[in-house]
């Protein structure tokens, strides 16, 4: 999920340790972004998530992981996180790398922000064989999950009346910023009414003066859409932020495993 910007790592140093990494490799590496990789050995995905203390949450990010070795039989996954939950993306790389294993790390992200650009970039430039991906947003196909989760709750893609406020976490990266607002605007593409951001925190506006200036704006029903993988403390939020609905987040979709892919082959090519 789109992220606040932490700029401290949480907590102390711990001490890297391998993890452990399903599946079987398969051949082919290449270069990218990071170090070069092994030739010769598939890389490791490292699915990259935010972090949540959220039970659902957990099992959505993990689930994801799964679909996409059910997408790719063969291919190894293990999971790092940015914030909230071990293990870090700092010691899953490093561990990684004390096997001379390379890795592909895929951040589980929505937009580029400070966890792309410093925590996952910072960990990948310390160790040769590590490459890190683009995040998953934005991307058409996220877009249309978006789309299919505004129509299950109830809202009217010709109704001009009807506004979408797109609820991203936040982050204070003008880099994140502009992701969300290309999400947002691949939104309009399908929507009568007007399409608009709000954020959790770290931008603006925040989620209720999005939601308070689309009603000053005309609207008569006002719908939140969670950009956002996994429930969680961002999600919850939403739901007091004054709008007549809230959707659920993208996972679990298929097409968010198809993008994974996409990231984990970009970043070999």
């Amino acid at each position: 999920m789109t992220t606040a910007d932490p700029r401290a790592l949480r907590g102390g140093p711990r001490p890297p340790h391998p993890p452990q990494a399903q599946g079987e490799p398969q051949d082919g590496a290449s270069e990218a972004r990071g170090g070069p990789l092994h030739e010769g050995r598939q890389p490791v995905l490292v699915a990259c998530a935010h972090g949540t203390r959220n039970p659902t949450g957990r099992r959505l990010i993990g689930e994801l992981a799964l679909a996409a070795r059910a997408l790719r039989p063969g291919l190894r996954t293990t999971a790092a996180f940015v914030d909230v939950q071990p293990p870090t993306v700092v010691d899953v790389v490093a561990g990684l790398a004390t096997t001379q294993t390379p890795a592909v790390v895929v951040p589980l992200l929505l937009s580029g922000g400070y966890h792309v650009h410093v925590d996952i970039a910072g960990a990948v430039s310390a160790h040769e064989g590590a490459v890190a991906a683009r995040p998953l947003g934005p991307d058409p196909r996220l877009a249309a999950v978006l789309t299919a989760r505004l129509l299950a709750a109830g809202a009217d893609p010709h109704d001009p009346g009807t506004a979408i406020v797109l609820a991203a976490a936040g982050s204070s990266d003008a880099r994140s910023v502009a992701d969300v607002e290309h999400t947002a605007a691949m939104l309009q593409a399908d929507w009568a009414g007007p399409v608009t951001t709000g954020y959790g925190s770290a931008a603006q506006p925040a989620v209720p003066d999005a939601v308070a200036a689309a009603r000053a704006a005309g609207a008569h029903r006002v719908v939140v859409a969670a950009y956002l993988l996994a429930p969680g403390h961002f999600h919850d939020k939403l739901q007091g932020a004054g709008a007549d609905s809230v959707t659920a987040p993208l996972l679990p979709d298929e097409r968010i495993a198809a993008v994974l892919l996409d990231r984990y082959d970009a970043a070999r090519s």
